[in-house]
C-alpha cells in the first residue's frame, strides 16, 4: 500500500497533467513498482464509485431483495473495473505497433491516478441520484456537464503524457474512450445488465447514454 505522501504526490502529477502541463510526470512513479503501485488508484477512486454503483443498484435492481441489489452492485463494480483495465491491456498490445510503445508506463501510471481523480469529479451527479432520486434530470443535467469536463481534462493528460503532438495524442484518446464503450457495454451485456435511458449506463469516466 502506497503512503499518503505518495499517494498525495501520485494525484498532483495527474491533476498537473489534466491541467496540461507535462511536469506533472516528474511527481509519478515511473519505475516499475510505480506501474503497478498506479493501480492502487482503485482504491482511491472505489469511495466515490461505491456511491455510483449504489444509487444505480437501488434504482434497476430488485427493490424489495437485498441479495438482489447487492448482486446488481457487484456485477456494476466488475463492468466499471473490467472498463478501467482491460483497455489498458489493449493498449499495451497496440502502443508497441504504433511506435509510442516508449511511452505506455508513462499514460498507464497518469492515467489511472487522472481515473481517481475523474471518479470523485463525478461523485456530485452520483450523490444527487442517490439522494434526490425525484430529481433525475437534474443529475442527468450535473452528469453531462461533468462528464464534458472531464473529457476536456482527461484528453489534456493524455496529450500531456504521450508528447508526441495533439494529433497522435487525440487519437490516443479517441482510440482509449472507444475501448473503453466496447468493454463496457459488453461487459453489461455479458452480465445480463440493462439500464433504462433514464439512469445511463455508468463508467469510471462518468455516464454514457444508455
Amino acid at each position: 500500500m502506497l503512503s499518503a505522501d505518495e499517494t498525495q504526490a501520485s494525484l498532483t502529477g495527474a491533476w498537473r497533467l489534466m491541467l496540461g502541463k507535462a511536469d506533472g510526470l516528474r511527481l509519478l512513479d515511473l519505475s516499475a513498482d510505480g506501474f503497478w503501485n498506479s493501480f492502487f488508484a482503485i482504491v482511491v477512486a472505489a469511495p466515490a464509485l461505491i456511491v455510483g454503483w449504489v444509487g444505480i443498484a437501488n434504482e434497476i435492481g430488485d427493490p424489495n431483495a437485498f441479495v438482489g441489489r447487492f448482486g446488481m452492485l457487484l456485477r456494476l463494480a466488475t463492468v466499471d473495473i473490467g472498463s478501467w483495465v482491460l483497455p489498458l491491456v489493449v493498449f499495451a498490445v497496440v502502443a508497441p505497433r504504433a511506435g509510442i510503445g516508449g511511452r505506455f508506463v508513462h499514460y498507464v501510471v497518469a492515467s489511472n491516478w487522472a481515473s481517481a481523480i475523474t471518479a470523485w469529479l463525478m461523485l456530485p451527479s452520483a450523490l444527487i441520484r442517490l439522494f434526490l432520486s425525484s430529481a433525475s434530470q437534474i443529475s442527468s443535467l450535473v452528469s453531462l456537464l461533468l462528464f464534458a469536463l472531464s473529457m476536456a481534462l482527461t484528453w489534456r493528460m493524455t496529450n500531456a503524457t504521450i508528447g508526441k503532438g495533439a494529433a497522435i495524442g487525440t487519437a490516443v484518446f479517441v482510440g482509449m474512450f472507444i475501448a473503453s464503450l466496447l468493454v463496457l457495454f459488453g461487459l453489461q451485456m455479458l452480465l445480463g445488465i440493462s439500464v433504462p435511458d433514464d439512469v445511463g449506463a455508468q463508467s469510471l469516466s462518468g455516464p454514457f447514454p444508455g
